[in-house]
């Protein structure tokens, strides 16, 4: 932990701003493939790329309201954590996969519930479905890695992420310039560039030790790391889904989470142009916004979070009610199973329930002919089976969640 003798910031304009350094642009060294493409990245010429100011001795100073709706928020994250406690750590999956969902939507990749479950278990699907099941398990490797937030844990979320991806360097800093701007090829009059790569290190280690501070309030502690570590920009692809991994880590590190991973990202699908004009403000040295937005993000995802639970809970008592298995059996336990794990295979299922492979097709062709399941043979994948009423209400919750409220 830093030392506690934070210098502090007076008012909320003193965050420091970005500043800028010129950079020359040697387009030849970078060019990318095709004649067209080519031409444009080889053009030569001056840009500026972004310094960060090292933040690890700083005291964030956001406005009076956006400081109190981030405490709220912080009340709202550990009842929602607390009052359902050992309950809610069966659906912890399922709010797990809504949110890196939601994060990778916010990157533009959409797949439904049913597409990223399959995708999971290897059946043919689309690529977005992939994308976010490596996102998933991204974010199952920060929550892990939550009990030591270093230069290491997010170079591993990075490279859990990014495994298989050929044109980058999964769980490595880059070693060239990144960008964002219509222009692909080149960072000439881009909207952003970010650090020189040499300084990328330096300014990691700076973050975390800024993460590892307790003398700030976990949301805006979170907020303001989550704003740096976009700033700093440190991956060739994969920047925007890590930096919410690693906020999810940090949310499980101050206990704010100790459950389930709150969908803080599916509040930030309800004003994506909000998010990113915060990380703009951020930049120019106004650290309010990001906050706000973190605040906003989290009091939107606990209520949806909460219906999501309580629709879960609805079908699992309407389809208990209906079966009536017998207690301690393991029809029981499979129907809870495929509350929590709605597309699965047989062989899932009977390593859950703890019987033979053999025996358990028996229940689940009774649950099939009952409603309660459907099945399907996946083309050049397994036979999945599918409980169609949960698949249902998460792709009901990743709806509500684009809704500005």
């Amino acid at each position: 932990m830093p030392s506690q003798s934070a210098k502090t910031s007076p008012s909320p304009a003193q965050w420091p701003a970005v500043t800028y350094e010129k950079q020359v642009w040697d387009g030849g060294k970078f060019a990318t493939s095709g004649t067209a493409a080519n031409r444009m990245s080889q053009q030569g010429g001056q840009y500026e790329s972004a310094v960060p100011p090292k933040i690890a001795d700083l005291h964030p100073r956001p406005g009076h309201d956006a400081e109190e709706l981030a405490r709220d928020a912080e009340a709202e994250l550990q009842s929602f954590d607390s009052d359902h406690g050992e309950k809610m750590r069966a659906f912890a999956p399922i709010l797990l996969r809504s949110e890196a969902a939601a994060s990778s939507q916010i990157g533009r990749l959409t797949a439904s519930a049913r597409q990223i479950f399959t995708a999971e278990l290897g059946g043919a699907n689309k690529r977005n479905a992939h994308e976010i099941v490596s996102n998933t398990r991204s974010m199952e490797r920060a929550i892990a890695l939550s009990d030591d937030i270093s230069d290491v844990t997010i170079r591993e979320m990075h490279h859990v992420l990014m495994k298989g991806e050929p044109h980058h360097t999964p769980g490595r800093y880059r070693d060239q310039p990144v960008w964002i701007g219509k222009n692909s090829s080149s960072p000439i009059g881009a909207t952003y560039v970010a650090p020189d790569h040499k300084i990328v290190p330096e300014l990691i280690h700076d973050l975390v030790l800024f993460s590892r501070r307790y003398d700030i309030s976990s949301l805006l502690l979170t907020a303001v790391a989550h704003a740096q570590f976009e700033t700093i920009h440190p991956f060739s692809d994969g920047n925007g889904r890590t930096g919410r991994a690693l906020a999810q880590s940090m949310l499980r590190h101050r206990r704010l989470t100790r459950n389930v991973a709150v969908p803080v990202s599916a509040g930030l699908l309800a004003d994506v142009d909000a998010y990113y004009q915060a990380l703009m403000d951020y930049r120019s040295g106004d650290i309010t916004p990001i906050v706000e937005i973190f605040a906003l993000a989290a009091l939107r995802a606990v209520p949806n979070g909460r219906q999501l639970l309580t629709e879960i809970e609805a079908i699992g008592e309407k389809w208990h009610g209906s079966i009536k298995p017998r207690a301690r059996s393991a029809k029981l336990r499979l129907l809870n199973y495929a509350l929590y794990r709605p597309v699965f295979t047989a062989e899932m299922a009977a390593k859950e329930v703890g019987v033979n492979p053999t025996n358990v097709y028996r229940d689940l062709r009774s649950f099939q002919e009952e409603g309660y399941l459907h099945v399907m043979k996946e083309y050049r994948g397994p036979t999945i089976w599918r409980q169609p009423e949960v698949l249902e209400a998460i792709d009901a919750f990743a709806a509500r969640v684009g809704r500005r409220i």
